[in-house]
């Protein structure tokens, strides 16, 4: 049983189905996606969670856990560049993930030493992420001794538990570079100069894995998952939210819905926003810490004229529009709990893409601010947000020429709407990427003194983002049917 179609509830009943397992998924929504969420209005098919996406390859392993193949359910792709960075003084970077071009492109913006020096800092994002992802990214925990292996040396070698700021510093020093670097700390929910390098595995998923988009959108991969787990013999049953575990001693025997039905259970994988796990499950795991979140984002969905003639080529898919006052940034929302005074913003155009995503002769765009969560946060968002919103929005019209003409707000999501999502602080980001939230520290997947359920998702191993869901779900499987990477015996549930 997992609880949640969300990618992390799919990717465990798939690789449970690959495996031999009978499984059924419960959904209190009409559709698969969870996070991955979708809204159609007048004619814009909006896709309201990540737009960003990285690692097709974890993708792939997931529908290669039931015998199928990414490229027969999906088509991606790349989106090249991956970004375009504009900044305050006016200039602006074209983010490829080819090397010679990117390199190119950095002699062209900063000079051919600041073009070696990302060289440099390319091979090292390369090794960093060879290094951790088997041992650290992909793997359970069940004690901090897990962490004791020879990639942990080599990690430690490579300064991967140094700053992730500092690290990127040892190679480039134009300050708008080394912002489109470690910009993606916002991800984890740190500040660059206190997050630690071992996430800067996000930058080598984007600057040099590459970023990707699927036909018909983000809902596409969700959809697609679900597609490929009915055809295993997965049974979907939506529109059923889980209101109770039923319990007997320390197992769960079946979940029953809101609407009143009741399904057996022999094992559950809950994929649930953490607030609701723990009401499920009756319990708040010991820390010693109070878990700490990360922070929010305001997302505005704009239809608008669709940008044309030279105005397309400072408009791709994906532009972060880096205010002045960078730094500052992290202590407006993370420190001191307010909006950003000089936001920095990510514009995603996806009918850059898919001009069929908006209507005839319309374009749509994606605005998101990193905002404070609610639980650091003194903003009434209800009654300012709207305000808030036409700030963002006069941020893009005035730095992106030809953007955002005779634009219509289709829908907006704030830190308020997140919460009333049953997002723990009002963010979608979850928990954040601090040291004492980090591998083994993290939240577990196993829980206390229940025999027979498995957590999933951004608030357990691994962690925020697409590929790590994915990934979550994964690592959720290996603890159901025993199987651990490079045969390490690793604490499973029973069924």
């Amino acid at each position: 049983m997992v609880v949640g179609a969300g990618l992390a509830g799919l990717s465990a009943a798939l690789h449970l189905a690959g495996r031999g397992r009978a499984v059924s998924v419960v959904e209190r929504g009409s559709h698969p996606g969870g996070r991955v969420g979708r809204a159609d209005i007048g004619g814009y098919l909006l896709d309201t969670g990540p737009t960003v996406l990285t690692m097709p390859d974890v993708i792939d392993e997931t529908f290669a856990a039931v015998g199928e193949s990414m490229a027969a359910r999906l088509t991606l792709h790349r989106v090249d560049p991956a970004y375009r960075a504009s900044f305050a003084d006016g200039s602006t970077l074209n983010v490829y993930a080819d090397a010679d071009l990117m390199a190119a492109e950095i002699t062209r913006f900063s000079g051919p030493d600041e073009a070696r020096g990302y060289l440099r800092l390319r091979e090292w994002l390369t090794r960093l992420y060879r290094t951790e992802f088997d041992g650290f990214i992909s793997s359970n925990f069940d004690s901090p001794l897990n962490l004791v292996t020879p990639q942990l040396a080599r990690l430690l070698a490579m300064g991967a538990f140094r700053n992730w700021d500092t690290m990127v510093r040892k190679f480039i020093s134009d300050e708008r570079l080394v912002r489109v670097f470690t910009f993606q700390a916002l991800y984890a929910g740190v500040p660059p100069q206190r997050a630690l390098a071992v996430y800067a595995v996000i930058a080598y998923m984007d600057t040099v894995s590459g970023v990707y988009f699927p036909e018909g959108g983000m809902r596409a991969l969700p959809d697609a998952m679900a597609a490929a787990a009915v055809d295993a013999g997965v049974e979907f049953h939506y529109d059923a939210t889980v209101s109770e575990l039923e319990r007997s001693g320390d197992r769960v025997t079946a979940v029953r819905t809101a609407d009143g039905r009741r399904v057996e259970a022999g094992t559950v994988v809950l994929t649930t926003e953490l607030p609701d796990t723990y009401r499920l499950l009756g319990r708040t795991p010991r820390r010693l810490l109070k878990v700490r979140p990360a922070p929010s984002a305001v997302v505005a969905h704009v239809g608008c004229r669709a940008v044309e003639g030279a105005a397309t080529e400072s408009a791709g898919h994906h532009t972060i529009v880096f205010g002045d006052a960078w730094k500052q940034t992290f202590t407006d929302i993370i420190d001191d709990g307010r909006v950003m005074g000089d936001p920095s913003l990510l514009v995603t155009r996806p009918t850059a893409s898919e001009p069929g995503l908006a209507p005839a002769g319309r374009d749509l765009l994606y605005v998101l601010a990193p905002a404070p969560n609610t639980e650091v946060g003194t903003m009434d968002w209800d009654r300012t947000g709207s305000e808030y919103v036409d700030r963002m929005l006069d941020v893009v019209t005035r730095r992106l020429p030809g953007v955002g003409l005779d634009a219509e707000l289709l829908h907006t999501i704030t830190p308020a709407d997140w919460a009333r999502q049953g997002m723990a602080a009002g963010t979608p980001f979850a928990l954040a990427h601090t040291f004492a939230q980090t591998g083994p520290f993290r939240p577990a997947n196993v829980v206390r003194g229940i025999d027979n359920v498995v957590l999933a998702g951004s608030s357990t191993v691994p962690g925020v983002g697409v590929p790590t869901a994915i990934i979550s779900g994964r690592l959720a499987a290996d603890r159901v049917t025993g199987v651990a990477a490079e045969g390490r015996q690793i604490r499973t549930v029973t069924s």
